[in-house]
């Protein structure tokens, strides 16, 4: 009886030690935009930085570690998302473009997580269809969401959640953190904010912020595309001919407007969006935006001038935005420490791509340009990383996965594609970190147009291939080139680099196999479309 209760005392004690160590595990906070591009982060230090828009997010920088080559591998919302859940490649996960449902079913590093002992919460934009898999705890908007008054799906139904969406994520959020975290166990909480996506629709709060200020022009702003291959020439994203005055830019845009728009394809959410805004909310809108509407038609704008004026309008409703994720922020690091859990909780801030603000004339995001390939990454983690360092290393939104379950401790299934960045926000330079980095967009015919490609970035060049339309290629050295403005394909003096490059990116495909090139199968391609599998 003696040795059997020495047994039972000893299984005890293991079993105490070993929930002791997992308690130790450290909790993962994962902070998440929607079209947050790196050069509207201070820390960034691009051309938006004089205006100071992110000192929270600048802040967390300034106490962790920054990543300057950090790329997606599909710069689109859905299929970003689908990328970092299930650390594969979007021919791999199945959700190629917005048009797809992501099958909740397979292997999502949540699950994984939670089967190891983490609490898991998503509230958000998810983008993905469907009822999450995954999580201890959920809410997120349906599609795209709105901004104001934002309809939630909660594991118990659909309802209303009055206030600004930015605010109420946030709120959601604290709410878990202090009333339903179990404080016996380690947590992993994705908050995934709508902001600053299109139609930049900003908090009430901020609906005056920047009017005094002139925001910088991005040099690119009057790009012509002379040097590109046909596809820049064709698509439907620039400022000049495709943002809408009203529906984009708000001016005059009240619930009853009822103006076509100027575009075919055009975004209408932000004047549905205010068809649901309370009366209050609407008259303080247009007190805000009233006398600077009267002020545009004084000026009565044409070529240039006009679309410096939409640049203004768009860049600082955009920025706008983007100050009410900042606070969130700064909100979830108070609450952090308020609750003691800020030295052991790793906090990173990331964004599904980057985003044209102007850039090339532009917005929205898709190319394979560096405005919308480069996405920010920046992670704290209290112990492990170095205080404002910066890494180099090519690093894509196909690691997350993997580094969110090494910082847990947990094994790494090996059919995901990307690597853990433990090793990187460590200090240490592996050996045999990646050189270059594998992109591939599908979503065409759609929205703003801008047909499919696939490409090679390494740290010096990039080659894109627009297949849709016969043999379309790019080619750009980065080091003399960072604009993208000469195309030097084609060149005899750059023939055998061409060669190396197109090389290199079959090896790519083959390592991911990615044999999804759908201009062969247009069959395949309009099932896609519709959403079917």
């Amino acid at each position: 009886m003696k040795n059997k209760n020495s047994y039972i005392l000893l299984f005890l004690t293991f079993f105490t030690c070993l929930s002791q160590a997992q308690d130790k595990r450290p909790n993962i906070l994962f902070v998440f935009t929607d079209d947050h591009a790196p050069h509207a982060i201070g820390a960034y230090n691009g051309w938006l930085k004089s205006v100071n828009p992110t000192p929270n997010i600048d802040q967390l920088a300034s106490q962790g570690m920054l990543f300057e080559n950090s790329f997606c591998s599909n710069s689109i919302c859905g299929p970003s998302r689908a990328v970092i859940l299930s650390g594969k490649h979007s021919h791999k996960n199945g959700f190629m473009n917005n048009g797809n449902s992501f099958d909740w079913n397979q292997q999502i590093f949540p699950k994984i997580l939670r089967g190891t002992g983490y609490q898991t919460a998503l509230y958000g934009k998810s983008h993905l269809k469907g009822r999450p898999q995954g999580f201890d705890d959920w809410a997120v908007l349906p599609g795209q969401g709105l901004y104001y008054n934002p309809d939630m799906i909660f594991p118990n139904g659909r309802r209303r959640v009055d206030g600004y969406c930015t605010d109420v994520v946030t709120d959601l959020a604290v709410d878990w953190l202090k009333e339903k975290r179990d404080a016996d166990r380690p947590f992993v909480m994705m908050v995934q904010h709508k902001a600053p996506h299109r139609n930049w629709m900003p908090a009430l709060r901020h609906l005056n912020l920047y009017d005094d200020v002139n925001i910088p022009e991005p040099a690119t702003l009057f790009d012509r595309y002379e040097d590109n291959a046909p596809p820049a020439r064709f698509q439907e994203l620039e400022i000049d001919r495709h943002m809408d005055l009203n529906y984009d830019l708000f001016v005059d845009l009240t619930p009853e407007f009822n103006q076509p728009p100027s575009q075919k394809r055009q975004d209408r959410s932000a004047w549905h969006n205010m068809k649901r805004m309370s009366p209050e909310q609407l008259r303080q809108w247009r007190a805000a935006y009233g006398p600077k509407d009267a002020a545009f038609h004084e000026a009565d704008l044409e070529g240039k001038d006009l679309v410096r004026w939409k640049f203004q309008r768009y860049a600082k409703n955009y920025l706008r935005c983007i100050k009410g994720v900042d606070e969130s922020i700064g909100r979830l690091r108070d609450t952090l420490k308020e609750l003691d859990l800020d030295e052991n909780t790793i906090v990173i801030y990331s964004s599904d791509q980057g985003f044209y603000i102007g850039d090339h004339g532009w917005y929205d995001k898709r190319w394979m340009y560096e405005e919308s390939l480069k996405m920010p990454f920046i992670a704290y983690w209290p112990g492990v990383t170095q205080a404002g360092s910066r890494n180099t290393m090519m690093i894509q939104n196909l690691d997350y996965g993997q580094t969110f379950l090494d910082m847990a401790g947990a094994t790494i299934p090996e059919d995901m594609q990307g690597a853990s960045l433990v090793p990187l926000l460590q200090g240490k330079t592996p050996a045999n970190w990646r050189k270059s980095i594998y992109y591939h967009y599908y979503e065409y015919p759609s929205v703003h147009m801008v047909p499919r490609h696939y490409g090679i970035r390494t740290e010096r060049y990039k080659l894109m291939h627009f297949y849709q339309f016969g043999e379309e290629w790019e080619l750009y050295d980065l080091e003399t080139d960072p604009d993208e403005l000469t195309n030097i394909y084609g060149r005899n003096e750059y023939a055998q680099l061409s060669f190396d490059l197109k090389n290199q990116l079959t090896e790519l495909q083959r390592h991911y196999e990615d044999d999804s090139d759908i201009s062969e199968k247009p069959d395949t391609w309009k099932a896609e479309m519709r959403g079917s599998k």
